[in-house]
């Protein structure tokens, strides 16, 4: 069946997080490299990526320090400058040529405004937060199949890692689009179930043409 509707991840996919991580590095009082270094040897163990901060604080309280960041004007925020400059062009370019387009991700509920803020047009935005359910659980995608009202078949799921996003997208019967980019995308594309993902791609321009082209 042909894809109607695409549906993308928000972190490393759309949004580029390198700030929200140095701004965490920041607070913490540590260097941005040595945190960059940390967070990647979580991603390459395949571990949970809150665990980089074990690294440099025992028993860290993710919790606690969220609110003592957004307390101080610190706390999670997406602001223009963080999407990736393909993003916007890309969401347009699907729906002119004819998709639903939505974005859902593992998020804070704050994030869905803030993506409107930031200029995102599409038919549909949803967070984890709010549906109650993160990835990769099998009940985040049929949330997604809801959303987007056509068959598994049907809907392409674009991020950039193949536990969260590549991998469960498959099992819902989706189509898997792997986007290499970002810590996630560079590390995940040596893995050999990067042969599982359905297309993968290194940018989002041309992404309607690549799904088009699907047998």
């Amino acid at each position: 069946m042909p894809i109607k509707a695409v549906f993308f991840d928000v972190g490393e996919t759309l949004v580029d997080e390198t700030r929200q991580w140095f701004s965490w590095a920041d607070w913490l009082g540590v260097s941005r490299l040595s945190f960059c270094a940390a967070l990647g040897a979580v991603i390459e163990r395949g571990e949970y990526h809150r665990r980089v901060f074990d690294a440099f604080v025992p028993d860290f309280d993710q919790k606690e320090a969220e609110a003592s960041r957004g307390a101080g004007d610190q706390g999670y925020v997406i602001e223009p400058r963080d999407l990736y400059p393909d993003a916007l062009a890309a969401l347009h370019e699907l729906r002119d040529a004819g998709y639903r387009v939505g974005i859902a991700g593992n998020q804070p509920e704050e994030a869905e405004r803030a993506l409107k803020v930031c200029g995102v047009e599409v038919d549909y935005i949803a967070s984890s937060a709010r549906w109650g359910v993160e990835k990769p659980s099998p009940a985040f995608f049929a949330r997604v199949i809801e959303a987007a009202g056509y068959q598994p078949s049907e809907i392409a799921y674009v991020g950039d890692r193949l536990d969260n996003d590549i991998l469960p997208a498959r099992r819902a019967g989706m189509c898997a689009v792997f986007l290499v980019r970002g810590p996630w995308g560079v590390i995940h594309a040596r893995r050999l179930e990067a042969e599982q993902a359905t297309i993968t791609i290194h940018s989002l321009i041309g992404l309607s043409k690549a799904l088009a082209s699907l047998p």
